[in-house]
């Protein structure tokens, strides 16, 4: 794998949005982007735009959501304060959606906003989590986001608890793995654990963005951070309150990490012969 050849400044937000205010929230998205002015890539929650908030997404699905077409693309003008952010920053910015489209099918996922202020829905949540089958339809496939010469995995929330999904993405030569999520009050331990171990499994950065506070059971609890590629925190939010963590990605440290842990080139084609049981 090659590494980038210059330095990548990054953005994790934690924030709190508002139930079903999709105008709202594009709104405070935009702020939030400006304060993280001079990050070429800012993070936010998953499903930011309408709210992780089930009983929301479930009475007013069309207000929720927003409606890509056929190749992803998504022109709605409840997302304009956030285009000008993109583009006034010169910031690709990946946020959290509830996406309708044409074939009817409803996902949670990730927008791509690029700095000329273009929306797709670039990736769809794979792993859907508890509650969220009622309401979603999975993913089908994987994605890589390139932002000058990185190469960013693109995970939302559960995925990023299935090793399988980190490593798929290093095996498209990812260099660095971006999460949304919505972590709940209570889940602190796997909430650092998780990305962590992506981190240092893959030897790459990893993002990873959460909403935070709220009213229970949809209390959430912040913890956004950036991890290096062996799974040490660069920046780390508070489990309270709104924040922006900056930090900057560093091919050298990309590179030394991957030569001393060289996981990835080490790993088997597969597992062998079928496996023996041995009773004891």
């Amino acid at each position: 794998m090659t590494a980038p050849a210059h330095p990548l400044t990054v953005a994790a937000v934690q924030a709190e949005p508002v139930p079903g205010d999709v105008a709202g929230n594009a709104a405070t998205a935009a702020r939030l982007v400006g304060r993280a002015a001079g990050t070429r890539i800012v993070v936010l929650p998953e499903l930011f735009l309408p709210a992780y908030h089930p009983p929301t997404l479930a009475a007013d699905p069309a207000g929720t959501h927003v409606a890509a077409d056929a190749d992803g693309w998504v022109d709605d003008p409840r997302l304009d304060p956030l285009r000008q952010a993109a583009r006034d920053g010169g910031t690709t910015v990946v946020v959290g959606a509830a996406v309708r489209h044409p074939d009817g099918r409803r996902t949670i996922s990730s927008l791509v906003v690029d700095p000329a202020g273009a929306v797709r829905a670039a990736y769809d949540k794979q792993q859907l989590w508890g509650g969220e089958r009622e309401l979603f339809d999975p993913g089908r496939r994987g994605a890589t986001l390139l932002v000058d010469d990185w190469r960013f995995g693109l995970g939302i929330c559960y995925d990023g608890c299935f090793p399988e999904h980190g490593r798929a993405a290093a095996a498209d030569d990812a260099h660095g793995y971006l999460c949304p999520s919505g972590y709940l009050a209570g889940s602190e331990h796997r909430r650092d654990l998780y990305y962590a171990a992506r981190a240092l499994d893959n030897t790459m950065y990893v993002v990873f963005a959460n909403a935070v506070d709220g009213a229970d059971p949809w209390r959430f609890n912040g913890g956004a951070a950036v991890y290096d590629p062996e799974g040490r925190p660069l920046a780390r939010g508070a489990d309270t309150g709104e924040d922006v963590l900056v930090a900057t990605l560093d091919p050298a440290a990309l590179a030394a990490t991957r030569a001393a842990h060289t996981m990835l080139t080490d790993r088997p084609a597969d597992q062998g012969l079928p496996r023996v049981a041995v009773r004891a």
